[in-house]
């Protein structure tokens, strides 16, 4: 699904991925994990199409397809979904309104007609019970006074409607109380099929108890310099990063 070949990527003058080699395929899970700085973000970031970081070289294959050069939206109607570390604010624009136009936009690039206002309602009372949100949650404005557990639960929400070939989950688990934890992981966890494909970007071995990967990756200074499989992430959870730093 997913083929990232020699990506190095910048920010101004400053090189931030320094020749990033990944595949991720349909039904796989992969959490990326590192030190703070190590570029985790930033690659998230560039997959998604943020035009804040400058691609210097190598590609992006999604699908078959080199998206190194779509905008955003093109990567987003293509299927792919990124999820913030910190999901903004929108005042004046309510979830339900914000994610209606989303889906129908979404339906629309793929040539399916727009869901009539009942089978809409249908879908969202769905999709909110994947992560225990209230109907109350839909009139009011995307993420504004939600604190932030709702917020991811929130963006956990507009996934789960949006429904994505490839999501990548930037610290999804950030700032969340065990509760709230386990309601976000259970969530993703509904949407896993063996036609999509999730990247989980965390700093804690505790989200992998929720979300378990098939593979693990350690970023450090740009580059992917350690993969196993779920049994590294206590290994890192034990001894930290030197260990594999000075391999």
């Amino acid at each position: 699904m997913l083929t990232i070949k020699d990506l190095h990527a910048s920010v101004g003058d400053r090189e931030i991925l320094r020749g990033i080699n990944l595949q991720v395929n349909a039904g796989e899970v992969h959490a990326i994990m590192g030190p703070n700085g190590s570029g985790k973000s930033t690659l998230a970031s560039v997959i998604a199409g943020r035009e804040t970081f400058a691609v210097t070289s190598g590609e992006i294959i999604y699908k078959g397809r080199d998206i190194t050069s779509l905008s955003p939206e093109e990567r987003a109607w293509a299927g792919i979904f990124l999820g913030f570390q910190y999901p903004i604010e929108i005042p004046g624009v309510t979830n339900v309104n914000f994610i209606k136009t989303a889906v129908n936009e979404q339906r629309k690039q793929k040539g399916l007609p727009v869901l009539s206002a009942a089978e809409f309602l249908k879908l969202m009372r769905e999709k909110m019970a994947y992560v225990e949100m209230d109907s109350s949650f839909s009139g009011r404005g995307v993420n504004v006074g939600f604190s932030g557990g709702e917020k991811k639960r929130n963006e956990i929400f507009q996934m789960a409607m949006l429904e994505p070939d490839l999501a990548i989950l930037d610290e999804t688990d950030s700032g969340l109380d065990v509760d709230a934890l386990r309601i976000v992981a259970t969530g993703v966890n509904k949407m896993r099929t063996p036609q999509n494909a999730t990247i989980v970007i965390t700093h804690y071995q505790r989200l992998l108890d929720y979300i378990v990967p098939d593979y693990i990756h350690v970023l450090y200074k740009g580059q992917i310099i350690h993969t196993a499989g779920k049994e590294l992430a206590l290994e890192i959870e034990k001894r930290g990063y030197d260990w594999l730093i000075k391999e």
